[in-house]
């Protein structure tokens, strides 16, 4: 599944360059960011949504469902995460609506280290080859596990002000395999892990 993250913003960017701020900013840009949507669907600043007619959600398998919805939240997560790091203030994101736990903290972490070295991330972040690797619908917290390959060679790391590119390791990995948990809250669904592999792919 391709998807581009621009549609619209770590868990992840200490993932997303700490992953793609901490290491997107560090070394750690050699391991994380990204952002991502799919295919080149628009989500902009609406939140993507499963429509089903009442028949359908009462006939619909729990599990395909599950996997539909933690699906457009992760690439809801993305984009937000995009708007996150573009931000020198942060504001205009809503990365909370789409992220929890750890995935959200250090996110936030690592995009205020980036801004407050100012510096921004600007760009797309693409994921392709997305794949449900686990759900568990009944669960007390339903859960499901994504792998994606993460592509953040076109989110770039710039000064805030001059714009012009912040110096970063040759060696960075710019796609990379990371792996991603996103969990049923009782206001929707939420990215709660994410976890670069350290593989390129």
């Amino acid at each position: 599944m391709n998807r581009s993250a621009h549609q619209s913003p770590p868990s992840a960017v200490r993932f997303r360059n700490r992953a793609a701020v901490s290491l997107a900013l560090g070394a750690a840009l050699a391991l994380t960011a990204c952002s991502s949507s799919d295919g080149n669907d628009d989500a902009g600043d609406k939140s993507p949504t499963v429509e089903q007619s009442p028949t359908e959600t009462a006939s619909a398998d729990p599990k395909e469902t599950a996997k539909k919805e933690a699906m457009a939240a992760y690439g809801a997560y993305w984009q937000e995460m995009e708007k996150l790091y573009a931000a020198p203030d942060g504001k205009g994101a809503h990365l909370d609506q789409y992220a929890a736990s750890a995935a959200l903290k250090n996110a936030e972490t690592d995009a205020q280290r980036a801004h407050k070295g100012g510096n921004i991330i600007v760009g797309d972040v693409t994921i392709t080859d997305s794949t449900v690797t686990k759900t568990d619908a009944t669960a007390k917290i339903p859960n499901v596990t994504i792998s994606s390959c993460l592509d953040i060679s076109k989110w770039e790391t710039v000064d805030a002000k001059t714009k012009k590119p912040a110096d970063l390791p040759d060696n960075r990995l710019l796609k990379y395999l990371i792996v991603s948990t996103v969990e049923k809250y009782p206001e929707g669904w939420r990215v709660t892990r994410d976890e670069p592999q350290g593989k390129s792919c």
